[in-house]
């Protein structure tokens, strides 16, 4: 078979082989061109418009704009729309229609933040559901991005019970309503809360008409207080108080309910417009009481938690819902009554005797000193009428001191008995509250539970002897302790008190002793059976005053009558001279007459 001959292009050019060739002519190209420039968009810099996404990776999101090229948006740029899916529009804002490689930049940040203003305002005018992104934590709350806008998002508003951990939030894209915004300092303000709050109003309303007294319900422990527990009825909230949590005593609802716990309740009470609903807990189970046992009567023992203490006693939980009033005149067999923690404390496990039970009034009274022998049953035997005994000094009265001689044995020593010397105006004065003392059985009353102690009978009346050494009239050196209106106490020899009164109390240079000064005393009255001694110290200068009166009275009348004798004798011897003159003058004159 012959070769076909290949025939050449007779107007191939083969110089414009390698070179660009132009395949048009002047009139098609201009015709191209006016096509291609009418099915682009002219877009200038810094200018926002939409576009539409054409692709989407785990980075960038392409959008194309309707210009020569498609512009890149970082994917991080849509955090606020997880939703966004190739076809959606969105807005962009133009940075450069083409960059020094000719490429197109876009931003869908910044089309957000010039807009998000407007945006935001329109949002709140009409009461719109935005998206949100929650970037971050913050004291109170959130910051949320919305359109660009960081705006807050009050813990208080994220939702319709109370948040404990607001972490959990960051990094969601969640649904909101712009509550408030403050255009001068650019700050916006969210709500999560606001979305959801009128179903549950619609939820509420439901629920509300349907309660009825006694009916149980299934809810969510919302809230935990000192006090009692919040339950979320679905809308609705309740409150269990703590006494109805449980019928055993308990310190705090934590220990019988936790947060978020999905319990029943049944209803006890509500308001008129059911805004308050009273919760009740134990009442979905039987009360202890009911389950006691039958067989339990008085003076069986029983053991139980010391759960309350008072003042006038303890109460003991003898089994959850059960408990038992024991008095403290039933926890010791003294007379002298104490405050109950000094028998029992909080928690401890205690055993007791039944003394009365009334299943009805569900009421129980225990005793503890039941337990233990009646200490008065051997009274006289242990204690017999003049032993002597060591005590401790448990209180006073104004009247004496009580001293316990065993647990639940007291006596009283009176006032009188407790010194046979010092005058005690309080008991106080002689002992103190724990000290050990020694006493003597005065009395003792069984039937009453009554002991008479005597302190001062264990020496000797020292008043036998101070009867014979505060003699009337006798003096003594004493102290003058303290002093009243009425006289004061004068310290004598051997611990001895007298009673000066204050007239008694004058020196003989003026004035009254003080207290304090020692000075000399009279003795102007004794009394062994009053333990009495009245003392003077005036007595003593008045005594030589009177002594020194007397001497210079007789003196002067020892005085007087001297000179009344001899002024006599003088008279004497003048009328016998005279006489004597006389005569002899007699005589001389008979002589001359009878001359």
């Amino acid at each position: 078979m012959a070769e076909k001959a290949l025939v050449g292009n007779p107007d191939f050019d083969w110089n414009a082989i390698g070179k660009k060739q132009n395949n048009y002519d002047t009139a098609e190209r201009e015709k191209l061109d006016a096509l291609y420039s009418n099915s682009l968009s002219t877009i200038a810099d810094l200018q926002i418009i939409e576009g539409v996404v054409v692709a989407k990776n785990n980075r960038e999101v392409v959008v194309n704009i309707n210009y020569k090229s498609d512009g890149v948006v970082p994917l991080s740029e849509f955090r606020y729309n997880p939703d966004l899916k190739i076809g959606d529009k969105i807005e962009v804002f133009v940075e450069t229609a083409e960059d020094a490689n000719g490429q197109l930049v876009l931003s869908h940040k910044k089309a957000r933040a010039n807009k998000s203003w407007d945006r935001v305002n329109e949002a709140l005018n009409k009461d719109e559901i935005i998206k949100g992104f929650v970037k971050c934590r913050t004291k109170g709350g959130l910051i949320v991005d919305v359109f660009g806008i960081e705006a807050f998002l009050p813990g208080s508003q994220i939702d319709v019970k109370p948040i404990r951990d607001y972490d959990v939030f960051v990094g969601k894209t969640m649904e909101f309503k712009v509550v408030k915004i403050n255009n001068e300092y650019k700050n916006v303000v969210v709500s999560h809360k606001a979305l959801i709050e009128a179903e549950i109003e619609n939820q509420k309303r439901d629920i509300i008409s349907k309660l009825e007294k006694g009916q149980v319900l299934e809810g969510t422990v919302k809230n935990i207080t000192s006090y009692g527990v919040f339950v979320d009825l679905g809308g609705v909230d309740g409150l269990i108080h703590i006494t109805d949590l449980s019928w055993g005593r308990i310190n705090h609802p934590e220990e019988i309910v936790k947060l978020d716990q999905q319990i029943q309740v049944v209803i006890l009470e509500f308001d008129d417009d059911k805004k308050r609903i009273a919760l009740g807990l134990k009442q979905l189970t039987p009360h202890p009481w009911e389950a006691l046992n039958t067989e339990l009567k008085i003076g069986d023992k029983v053991k139980g938690k010391v759960v309350v203490i008072n003042d006038y006693g303890a109460f003991i939980e003898i089994t959850t819902g059960v408990e038992g009033l024991i008095h403290v005149s039933e926890m010791s067999w003294s007379q002298h009554l104490r405050s109950a923690q000094e028998f029992v404390k909080i928690g401890q496990e205690v055993e007791a005797v039944v003394l009365t039970l009334d299943r009805e009034e569900r009421k129980m009274s225990l005793g503890m000193k039941q337990l233990t022998p009646d200490p008065w049953n051997m009274i006289m035997e242990k204690y017999a009428k003049g032993s002597k005994h060591a005590g401790t000094v448990r209180n006073f009265t104004n009247f004496g001191v009580f001293v316990e001689l065993e647990e639940g044995v007291d006596g009283l020593v009176h006032i009188s008995d407790l010194s046979w010397s010092k005058k005690i105006k309080h008991p106080s004065e002689f002992c103190k509250v724990g000290e050990k003392m020694e006493v003597v059985v005065l009395e003792i009353d069984g039937e009453n539970r009554r002991l008479s102690l005597g302190h001062k009978q264990l020496e000797e009346n020292p008043w036998d002897v101070f009867e014979t050494v505060f003699t009337i009239d006798s003096i003594h050196q004493g102290t003058v302790m303290n002093v009243n209106d009425k006289g004061a106490i004068i310290g004598l020899p051997y611990g001895v008190e007298g009673f000066c009164p204050a007239r008694h109390l004058a020196k003989a240079e003026g004035g009254s002793l003080k207290a304090e000064e020692k000075a000399e005393f009279k003795v102007i009255e004794f009394s062994k059976d009053a333990k009495r001694i009245v003392v003077s110290h005036a007595r003593l200068h008045e005594e030589i005053k009177d002594e020194v009166r007397k001497t210079d009275k007789s003196t002067k009348k020892a005085d007087s009558d001297a000179t009344s004798k001899a002024v006599k004798k003088m008279k004497d011897n003048t009328e016998k001279t005279t006489l004597g003159d006389i005569s002899a003058l007699s005589d001389l004159k008979n002589k001359l007459d009878n001359q």
